[in-house]
This record gives C-alpha cells, structure tokens and sequence, in this order.
C-alpha cells in the first residue's frame, strides 16, 4: 500500500531527510464520466480547436519521487479541476451547459525517466464552498491509485475551506499548498508552480 505526500522534510535520527507523506484527499463528486476525445497534458488547448482555454495560464510541474527522493518511475498522473468560471467538465456539475469547450477539464500524462511530470493548465479559480484547487491522481502499476489536491498559495478562501482545513498537521497542510510564481520566461503572462508527489510503496 501506497500514501501519496508532496515534498516536504522531517529530521530523522540518522541524519538523512524522509518526504513527509501527504494527507489523501477526496476525489470529489465531478471525476469524469468520459474523458475528451484526445488526452494530453495541455489543458488549455484542446486539440484541433482554434481558441484557448478561458483563465491565466499555470505551467505546473514536479517529479513522482518514494521519501527518500528517488524517482519513481511508470507512474502516471491525473488532474482535473474547473473551468475559470467555476463549473466542472462533467454533467451533473452546476452550470454545466455553459462550460468552457476549449478547456480540456482533463489531462493525464506519465512521468518522464527522471519522475518528472507536467502540466499546462488554467490557473484554479474559487467557486462556491471551495477555495482554488487542482484534483491530482497518480497510479502506478501495481501499487494502486492515490488521491489529493493541490492548493493555491495566498488565497484568502484557504483559511475557510473545509477540506484543506480538514487536514489538522501544519507541515502536512502546507505541503498541499502550492505558490504560483510569474513564468513569463516559459509563456507570457503565465504563472508557474512545483507541486512534487511523493509515494509511500
């Protein structure tokens, strides 16, 4: 059995560094029920569309590591998450008939040799009883499938919203929380952020 976690260090007696696992989080009530027609990791631009996604642009990315920080690798990760108006690519989310068609709502990818992942997604955005978040699902062969969220640094909505706060470790509550930095080197007008996973095997 397998815990997902995201990077963060605990002293341990020997002197080395083990990643602190990350707490499991629901997988919410809007996974897909259909997937598009072309998965990839680019969110924002659904293949053979003209336009792109509504939203500012995120560049998010990291590597699948076990808690010593070595890469795990034949993982693939999974996210999905809401439009920039706030409503989910599946058909009993709320507003669903006005969803965003050139957003993807859904991408998934494998890891790199080296563990690394990642996406081109639309900045997360609030809707009503959560805060900004990304849904994340890793799997690895023959170890299963784990669940959490990815949380936006300094949103105001972060101190109200029920799951994050549900997660009563500190440390472990941070590492969930994710800065989204200026990428204008990468894209511009992009925002960048490192959100890395790391698995108990």
């Amino acid at each position: 059995m397998a815990t997902l976690s995201t990077t963060a260090f605990l002293p341990r007696p020997a002197g080395a560094a083990t990643l602190v696992p990350a707490p499991g989080q629901t997988e919410g009530p809007f996974y897909p029920t259909s997937f598009p027609a072309y998965v990839d990791s680019d969110l924002v631009q659904v293949h053979g569309a003209a336009a792109r996604a509504l939203g500012t642009v995120a560049h998010i990315g990291g590597r699948s590591l076990d808690r010593s920080g070595r890469p795990v690798t034949g993982a693939v990760v999974e996210i999905w998450q809401c439009d920039a108006q706030g409503i989910y690519r599946h058909p009993r989310a709320p507003g669903y008939d006005q969803f965003d068609g050139n957003f993807q709502g859904y991408g998934r990818t494998a890891v790199d040799a080296d563990g690394t992942y990642r996406f081109r997604t639309p900045k997360p955005v609030p809707y009503p009883g959560r805060t900004p978040h990304i849904h994340y699902a890793v799997i690895v062969p023959g170890t299963g499938r784990f669940v959490t969220q990815m949380y936006v640094a300094g949103e105001p909505l972060n101190a109200r919203d029920g799951l994050l706060n549900a997660i009563r470790d500190p440390q472990a509550r941070r590492s969930v929380i994710v800065p989204l930095l200026a990428a204008d080197d990468v894209e511009a007008g992009a925002l960048r952020g490192t959100f890395d996973i790391v698995l108990t095997l």
